[in-house]
């Protein structure tokens, strides 16, 4: 049987368990951060029950301590470091699209720190209001709206504090146009085909007090649903120009207009019933091939 090192333990590792071992894969988990790593244990300090690993599933999050697993398994990863990369900085994912003619939401990208003039000119290239989105964030963490100039120099105001602090990494952040009323799909896409996808929804009580983001963990509801051909096809368009082939693709629809405005390297396995037939199939095979 395959062996998975899984740098997960949240439910994505417990969605895989069943699917994945009647696949011939066991996934197994390695707690890569919180701990320490004796590097003179060499792999073993990974393992629980002295059995290599064969193959990872998803490169870690934080990108030094995956460092130093990848350095010491020695195996290949679905979504490697770069391909994590490529899809956790925003402007980067947002440039690469815009190259390859994927449509985007217009963006401006603002390095920090920039003067006055500097995020006025940013202000005024998009129509407000503009929605503020730090570079390096996730699950809407730090996004911001700002209707009039005064508050979206507040907003940048803020940022700059927060970069401030020599110890952040990303000095970057992002200046959107922001889609009223638009409809929110994340897309699931397993080394370039399509596999299912979901409708992230408000409710009345939320959008009656005011929130716009469709983040699940701040409320929205995922429902299953079935895309079009063209919708499909900008997903699949997203994850053949990032080069990444376990990609969730987040399409806003507004007014007719389909742009693509994040992706996601490590997305969360749903339950089974938003995704098509065969996904599990689909899921396995993609482990198998990075052998």
């Amino acid at each position: 049987m395959l062996r998975l090192a899984v740098a997960t333990n949240a439910e994505t590792y417990e969605r895989m368990q069943s699917p994945l071992r009647d696949r011939g894969i066991d996934p197994v988990y390695i707690p890569t951060a919180e701990r320490s790593v004796p590097l003179a244990d060499g792999p073993g300090v990974y393992r629980t029950d002295g059995e290599q690993f064969d193959v990872g599933f998803v490169f870690p999050p934080r990108l030094a301590e995956g460092g130093v697993a990848a350095g010491l398994l020695d195996i290949p990863w679905v979504n490697d470091r770069e391909a994590i990369l490529r899809s956790r900085q925003k402007g980067e994912t947002l440039a690469r699209l815009a190259s390859a003619g994927v449509p985007t939401p217009e963006t401006v990208v603002v390095s920090d720190p920039a003067d006055e003039a500097v995020l006025k000119d940013a202000f005024e290239r998009i129509d407000g209001p503009v929605v503020v989105k730090p570079n390096s964030t996730t699950r809407g963490i730090g996004v911001a709206k700002a209707h009039d100039l005064d508050s979206f120099l507040g907003v940048c105001d803020y940022l700059d504090l927060v970069h401030d602090y020599r110890a952040t990494g990303d000095r970057t952040f992002l200046v959107q146009e922001f889609l009223p009323d638009a409809r929110d799909f994340r897309v699931m896409v397993v080394d370039g085909e399509v596999v299912g996808a979901v409708e992230r929804r408000l409710g009345p009580e939320a959008l009656e007090a005011g929130q716009w983001k469709h983040n699940v963990h701040r409320g929205a509801q995922a429902t299953g649903v079935t895309l079009d051909g063209e919708h499909r096809a900008l997903a699949t368009a997203t994850a053949e120009a990032l080069g990444v082939p376990w990609l969730g693709v987040d399409l806003l629809v507004s007014d007719g207009h389909t742009v693509v405005n994040e992706t996601n390297a490590r997305p969360t396995i749903d339950s089974a019933t938003k995704y098509e037939a065969g996904f599990w199939d689909d899921v396995a095979d993609l482990i198998r091939a990075q052998l």
